[in-house]
């Protein structure tokens, strides 16, 4: 259905998870894929799976400093060519109550989930724009944008601050013809998560999913071709939730009226 083989796509966060999934589905309708992520080793397994090829590219970058993110853009342009699409994935997904955070636990958060972001976009559209071409940033947020969770308080502040700097960033680079637009995954099962979060909540959250199941990288996946794709043209600063419809209210709760007979 989606065809990007005259695409080059730059995806952060690759080596694993959402990113890989996303890396992944791209690579599929036949673009060019540079994947970023700061493990090396997650880059040397994403490149097994996906197949070592001049369709892939890969480079080690910490998207909290803006000169690794540049290298990892131009270094992106200069195997794939000009970039046509952007995943500003890469994040960072610790548990900790308010009183017992460290300063360093919240920066390292905001640095990675919002500085991130912010650097990946603004290095690859200055390149969009300097070279007049139109294209597609995509940012990687969260129900947590608008849903607090206990001990997450970093973790949902950075991906609040994801949504509004895509609506902003959507609003400067109209005039460019680059479409910025968020997605807003819900529970998605990766390996990653095993170690971040517990069985109870994962379980307690699913029986809140109307979908009745947690989600899966290919899920966002699909949401990131849409959105990169000409079908959404005319679609941008907008928040895309993939969550089974956990955000669509309180789930939880039963019909509110009385049966009648």
């Amino acid at each position: 259905m989606f065809d990007f083989k005259d695409h080059a796509v730059l995806v952060t966060g690759a080596g694993t998870g959402i990113g890989l999934g996303i890396a992944q589905a791209f690579h599929g309708a036949g673009a060019r894929v540079a994947l970023g992520d700061l493990r090396e080793a997650g880059l040397a397994r994403a490149t097994d799976k996906l197949g070592r090829s001049d369709r892939v590219f890969t480079h080690a970058v910490d998207v909290r400093d803006g000169k690794s993110v540049d290298g990892f853009v131009q270094a992106a342009e200069r195997a794939l060519g000009p970039l046509t699409v952007a995943v500003a994935n890469a994040g960072v997904y610790p548990n900790s109550p308010v009183l017992d955070m460290t300063t360093e636990e919240w920066d390292r958060v905001i640095e990675t989930n919002m500085r991130g972001v912010f650097l990946t976009c603004q290095a690859v559209a200055r390149r969009m724009v300097a070279q007049n071409t139109p294209g597609k940033l995509i940012t990687i947020s969260s129900g947590a944008y608008n849903s607090g969770r206990k001990g997450a308080a970093h973790y949902c502040a950075s991906k609040a601050g994801v949504v509004m700097f895509t609506k902003v960033l959507a609003m400067e680079l109209g005039q460019h013809r680059i479409n910025v637009n968020c997605i807003a995954p819900g529970l998605i099962t990766v390996d990653r998560n095993l170690n971040e979060v517990s069985d109870e909540y994962v379980k307690t959250l699913v029986g809140t999913i109307p979908w009745g199941r947690a989600g899966v990288p290919e899920d966002i996946a699909k949401a990131a071709l849409f959105l990169a794709s000409p079908f959404a043209e005319f679609i941008t600063g907008e928040v895309l939730s993939v969550d089974g419809g956990s955000g669509t209210g309180r789930t939880y709760l039963p019909y509110s009226g009385t049966t009648r007979r």
